[in-house]
């Protein structure tokens, strides 16, 4: 794992890393930040209680998040990521085991779906990796607030009426409450762990 490090953490919000660093891993290499579906999925099973709703993965990379959803029987999942040979991967990874997911090429700040077509949107840690710019936490670069609020405002374009941005961090709520509150839906944060804290962040429109 070592050579796929970045040198420097701003390096992980660039389209240039993930390429590389996939191109580097083999096809069955996982990798997830933060916490495995086993230590979520009562609370996913909680939040998303109809496993036909239809699931967009912000920013899937190769977790196995997806497929552990899949394997519990949320088969409606799509997934996005900015990498293609990420996605090239990924899709033929998953293609007889489970057929029924979608893998697309796509840039969580343009995303390429209808208006009010998804049920469910999740994003683990996949903001995290566009706030790594070397600058003060408190007072963030431009391009880290405008690419932040990029992401939010296509997701709340994609979810119908009575849908759910789901967004698992380790970002603490001042950091994180200025993107995700907006006007018309609800927020809710949770506290997830016990010596090291994760922030589970539920967007209701």
């Amino acid at each position: 794992m070592t050579n796929v490090l970045p040198k420097k953490n701003e390096e992980y919000g660039t389209k240039q890393y993930w390429d590389d660093r996939y191109s580097q891993e083999s096809e069955d290499s996982s990798f997830d930040w933060f916490k495995s579906y086993s230590d979520i999925a009562d609370i996913i099973r909680e939040l998303i209680p109809e496993k036909s709703s239809r699931i967009l993965m912000l920013g899937c990379g190769n977790s196995t998040l997806s497929q552990d959803m899949y394997d519990d029987e949320y088969k409606n999942i799509v997934n996005t990521d900015y990498s293609g040979i990420l996605i090239e991967k990924m899709r033929h990874k998953h293609a007889q085991t489970r057929p029924e997911m979608e893998w697309h090429e796509m840039d969580i700040r343009d995303l390429k779906f209808d208006d009010d077509s998804f049920d469910v949107a999740i994003d683990k840690g996949t903001m995290d990796a566009m706030m790594t710019a070397k600058a003060d936490v408190w007072d963030p670069p431009e391009e880290v607030i405008r690419n932040c609020t990029r992401e939010v405002d296509e997701v709340l374009r994609v979810l119908r009426k009575g849908g759910i941005f789901i967004y698992l961090t380790f970002g603490q709520p001042h950091f994180r409450r200025r993107y995700l509150d907006r006007p018309g839906t609800t927020l809710e944060i949770r506290k997830l762990g016990e010596a090291f804290h994760y922030y589970l962040y539920i967007v209701r429109t």
